[in-house]
């Protein structure tokens, strides 16, 4: 086991690495950025190590600092959260070259599952269904079109390096797709700095649902269940719950048993998820994320496992602890991902937050590093906590979720709660009658 992790990101992601190490008799270090220097995650590491101002370019982002301060503080290991250095495969070799451990998975597996083409490959060769589409990338419009013909129309035009909604575009002929090509080619090289586009076949109502799996050193892989995250806005997920809900068992299992292939095929080491587009009872590999996911708390409730321990322990060469036999789900866990943001427009909202209570009780879980008095900052991502319920099942822990959100205040800036206590109390969230499109018309519908 190590004996010292540092953690190469701030927030509520950093207060649960804490946690964690804490469990496994770890220390821990934090790194912090000029604007963050009062921030929690500070407070409660064993050491904090100032890399920077502000802007996460020159700090959080910054590989030299980060690097320096994991060698003069002796840590032995980094955890690099979500986002930020997280699937950074620069970052996890200049790690491995200086004798610290990088808490995630291989580089090779990041270079692998960073580049969604050649994930697309992986999972192929581990026969994992595959949407319809190109090959590869695709070198130009006329190329684009022939292979749009094959597959059929509509198709979706997506960049190969691309995330979080940028460098995609649906085409429902071959004039509109002619004309959004070189648009998609020019974003994915601003966002991404690689202009590559491929073409998958468009899916009008799918839901998103994924696996969270692990794997160990020795080739040894297990899935821990899976989360549906179809409620999204401008895909961004907004609400995350495990099990999947209404979902037909045949295909569970199906998705179950390609996720770990998947895993064991590549031989995947610490956790990840793999994600699927579900349409019809029918499902399609979407991507790997070789990290730990901001809704990972709902699959830590409905089985009873630490996943970020778990993540350390394999990453530091443990052979893995369970069997899957072992994992067995019980009851059903919600959660909502409150951003610092107006709910309707998703425009930031940073600043004091003057007033704060975080509702509590049986199966109420807050994982925040905010408080009354906290600033939320201008210069990072704009979540300030995650709301995870559980109970006995998904209609008591709907009705829970509800009054959770009454209970639960924050003042001075402006959150997504009130969308996300409409969503959740709409019939059709208790229905299951939703998907991956369903949150961009209902808002448009109530003006938002």
């Amino acid at each position: 086991m190590f004996e010292k992790v540092l953690i190469a990101n701030r927030g509520e992601i950093a207060l649960r690495v804490i946690r964690a190490c804490r469990e496994l008799g770890v220390r821990t270090v934090a790194v912090y950025s000029e604007a963050d220097r009062s921030a929690l995650h500070v407070r409660f590491a064993d050491e904090a190590v100032c890399i920077g101002p502000p802007p996460a370019k020159d700090s959080y982002l910054h590989i030299p600092a980060v690097l320096s301060a994991a060698e003069i503080t002796g840590a032995d290991a980094v955890h690099p959260g979500y986002g930020f250095l997280a699937e950074n495969v620069g970052f996890a070799r200049a790690l491995k070259s200086h004798g610290i451990a990088f808490i995630g998975p291989e580089p090779e597996h990041l270079a692998t599952f960073g580049d969604k083409l050649s994930a697309k490959a992986a999972a192929k060769a581990a026969g994992v269904p595959l949407l319809p589409g190109s090959a590869g990338a695709v070198g130009d419009a006329d190329e684009a079109a022939e292979v749009a013909a094959v597959v059929g129309y509509p198709v979706l035009l997506k960049a190969a390096f691309g995330g979080g909604g940028k460098g995609m575009r649906v085409a429902r002929s071959e004039a509109e797709l002619r004309r959004s090509f070189r648009v998609t080619s020019v974003e994915a090289e601003a966002a991404f700095g690689n202009g590559a586009v491929f073409i998958e076949r468009f899916l009008e109502r799918p839901r998103h649902v994924e696996v969270q799996v692990a794997g160990d050193r020795f080739g040894r892989a297990i899935h821990l269940g899976e989360r549906d995250c179809s409620l999204q806005r401008r895909h961004q997920k907004l609400v995350e719950e495990a099990p999947a809900p209404n979902l037909d068992d045949k295909v569970r299992r199906a998705l179950h048993d390609a996720a770990v292939r998947l895993a064991e095929s590549s031989k995947y080491v610490t956790v990840g998820t793999c994600e699927f587009l579900v349409q019809d009872d029918e499902f399609f590999f979407l991507e790997v994320n070789p990290r730990i996911q901001v809704e990972h708390p709902v699959t830590e409730q409905v089985t009873g496992i630490d996943l970020v321990a778990l993540q350390i322990r394999l990453a530091a060469g443990e052979p893995m602890p369970f069997k899957q036999s072992d994992i067995r789900l019980k009851g059903h866990a919600i959660e909502v991902r409150i951003n610092a943001e107006d709910p309707w427009t998703f425009l930031p909202s940073p600043g004091l937050i003057t007033g704060y209570h975080a509702p509590g009780g049986l199966g109420v879980r807050i994982d925040a590093a905010v408080h009354e008095h906290a600033t939320v900052q201008p210069f990072y991502d704009s979540m300030v906590a995650k709301l995870i319920i559980t109970a006995e099942n998904r209609t008591a822990a709907i009705r829970r979720m509800l009054w959770a959100m009454d209970e639960f205040v924050v003042e001075g800036i402006r959150t997504t709660l009130p969308l996300q206590r409409q969503l959740v109390s709409e019939p059709m969230f208790a229905a299951v009658d939703y998907h991956t499109k369903t949150v961009d018309s209902w808002v448009k519908t109530r003006g938002g």
